[in-house]
C-alpha cells in the first residue's frame, strides 16, 4: 500500500468519534505549541502590545479635546469614553491577525501536517482561538494600564473585569468568521483586505470613538444594531457607569449567532480544504 493511501486514510478517520477527553489533550497539545512558537518569536506580540498604546495615545491627544466638548468636558471627559470603547476593538483586530496567520500556516505545510495526524479536526481550531484569546488579554491589560496614565479613572473593578469578558466573548466570535476567511481566500493579503473592508465601516459606523447623535439618521440606525457599538456601550456601562442591559444582550446574541453559523463553517472547510 503506499504512503499516500495510508495518508489519506488516516486522514479521513483521523476526526470522527475522537473522545471529548482526546480532544482535550490535543487541544492542549496545540496551544503549548502555539505558545513556544510565540516565545521563539517575541515581535509577533508587537501588535498586542503595541496597537492599545498607539491608539490610545492618538486618540486621546488628537481628538480628545475636541470631541471631549461636545461631551460637556474636555480631554478627561474623552478619555472616560474612549477608553472603553477601544475595548471593544481588542478582539476585533486580534481576529483579523487570526485570519492571516491562519492562511499563512497553511501555505507554509503547517496545517498539511496537522490533517496528516490523527487529532480533533476543532482542535486546531480551537487551540488556534485560545492562544489569540491569551494575546487578547494581554492587549487589554496594556489599554488598561495606559488607559488609567492618560487619565482614566476605573469606576467599577469587577465591571472593568466583566467588560473584558465579554469583549473577549465577542473576539472569540469574530475569530470563527476570520479562520473561515483564512481557510478560504487564497492568500493572507486577502484575508487582510476583506477584514479591512468589512471592520472598518463597522469600526468607525459605531460608538466606539464619538457619540452617534450628531450622525445621520440612517447611519444611526446602522450603529443601534452595530456589535461593536453594543459593545463599546456595554463596556463603558460597566466601567464607568450607565446602561449595561441592552449592550450585553445584544453583544452575547451576536457573539451566539456568529459561533452558531462561522464554527461549523470553518470545521467543515478546514477537514476539506485540499
Amino acid at each position: 500500500m503506499s504512503a499516500v493511501t495510508v495518508n489519506s486514510a488516516g486522514v479521513s478517520a483521523a476526526d470522527p468519534r475522537i473522545p471529548l477527553r482526546n480532544h482535550l489533550r490535543h487541544t492542549g497539545a496545540l496551544i503549548r505549541r502555539n505558545l513556544l512558537w510565540i516565545r521563539q518569536d517575541p515581535e509577533s506580540m508587537f501588535d498586542a502590545i503595541l496597537f492599545p498604546v498607539i491608539f490610545t495615545l492618538l486618540f486621546v491627544y488628537v481628538f480628545g479635546g475636541s470631541i471631549g466638548q461636545s461631551l460637556g468636558g474636555g480631554q478627561e471627559a474623552y478619555v472616560q469614553y474612549v477608553v472603553p470603547g477601544l475595548l471593544a476593538m481588542m478582539g476585533m483586530n486580534m481576529a483579523q491577525g487570526v485570519g492571516t496567520g491562519f492562511n499563512t500556516d497553511f501555505h507554509t505545510g503547517v496545517m498539511d501536517r496537522f490533517r496528516s495526524l490523527p487529532i480533533g479536526r476543532a482542535s486546531v481550531l480551537i487551540a488556534k482561538i485560545s492562544v489569540e484569546m491569551m494575546r487578547m488579554l494581554v492587549a487589554s491589560a496594556v489599554l488598561m494600564v495606559v488607559g488609567v496614565l492618560v487619565g482614566f479613572h476605573i469606576h467599577h473593578w469587577l465591571g472593568m473585569l466583566a467588560a473584558i469578558g465579554l469583549s473577549a466573548v465577542f473576539g472569540s466570535a469574530l475569530m470563527w468568521v476570520f479562520l473561515t476567511l483564512g481557510v478560504t481566500m487564497k492568500s493572507a493579503q486577502s484575508v487582510q483586505a476583506m477584514g479591512f473592508l468589512v471592520l472598518m465601516p463597522l469600526q468607525f459606523g459605531s460608538s466606539i470613538f464619538a457619540p452617534t447623535q450628531s450622525m445621520p439618521g440612517w447611519l444611526q440606525n446602522f450603529t443601534d444594531y452595530n456589535p461593536l457599538s453594543a459593545l463599546a456601550d456595554a463596556a463603558r456601562g460597566l466601567m464607568v457607569g450607565g446602561p449595561v442591559a441592552h449592550g450585553t444582550l445584544l453583544t452575547l446574541a451576536w457573539s451566539v449567532g456568529l459561533t452558531a453559523v462561522m464554527a461549523p463553517i470553518s470545521i467543515y472547510k478546514f477537514r476539506t480544504k485540499t
